[in-house]
């Protein structure tokens, strides 16, 4: 007989209770959703341990079975969401054949999360070069020598490949890899989430409309 997995509890209302002052708090604005997401991006990358612009990004496949894993933040507008990724791995070919897309940035300590969802395109080269210049050398020869998503035959198989572009680049300046570059997600639909006691959850979402945005409050 096994153990049934660790689950914590339901919180207990004098749980709940302990919260109460902390959410006493402003209702959320409804002006500019970029404006607010860089003030909870600001908060986050201040309290946030690990990698405060990490975001689960989901994609579909060609049968439309969802996908979903976690990328890094790499900049943020009115323009839109871009992460950077290898072009041939299972989100690149999806994104390519189905460039659409949702997110999710869940920051636990501040009890916040963002879910947007909207349309996907790919950056330009030259933004892909400038981000590029700015990764270090071993990441750098890390994108040229993985096949990212294909089956790997062991460890030492990626890391022999590492040394040979090692060898190839030499000291000199090592080149974007053709089949490495960015997507931006462009938002139709972006929720802002906050936690209140006892599940009553705030709840504010934007969609995109001609000439700007409007809003809609919802049930938690």
């Amino acid at each position: 007989m096994t153990d049934k997995p660790a689950i914590p509890a339901s919180p207990s209302e004098e749980e709940y209770l302990k919260n109460v002052a902390q959410a006493d708090l402003p209702a959320l604005s409804a002006e500019d959703p970029f404006a607010l997401f860089a003030d909870w991006l600001a908060d986050a990358s201040a309290k946030e341990v690990n990698d405060p612009n990490a975001m689960a990004i989901a994609t579909a496949d060609e049968d439309g079975l969802p996908d979903v894993r976690m990328v890094l933040l790499k900049d943020a507008g009115p323009d839109g969401f871009v992460f950077y990724t290898n072009l041939g791995s299972a989100k690149g070919r999806q994104l390519a054949a189905n460039p659409k897309a949702a997110l999710l940035f869940h920051w636990k300590s501040l009890r916040r999360q963002v879910r947007v969802r909207g349309t996907v395109s790919a950056v330009t080269p030259e933004e892909a070069d400038a981000y590029w210049a700015t990764r270090a050398r071993p990441a750098q020869l890390g994108a040229w020598a993985s096949e990212q998503s294909r089956a790997l035959p062991d460890r030492l198989a990626f890391e022999k490949k590492i040394a040979e572009y090692g060898l190839k680049f030499g000291l000199s300046k090592i080149p974007r890899p053709p089949h490495w570059s960015g997507w931006r997600v462009t938002p139709q639909q972006i929720e802002f989430w906050r936690d209140r006691p006892f599940r009553l959850h705030e709840r504010l979402v934007f969609h995109r409309a001609e000439g700007g945005w409007t809003t809609e409050r919802l049930y938690p």
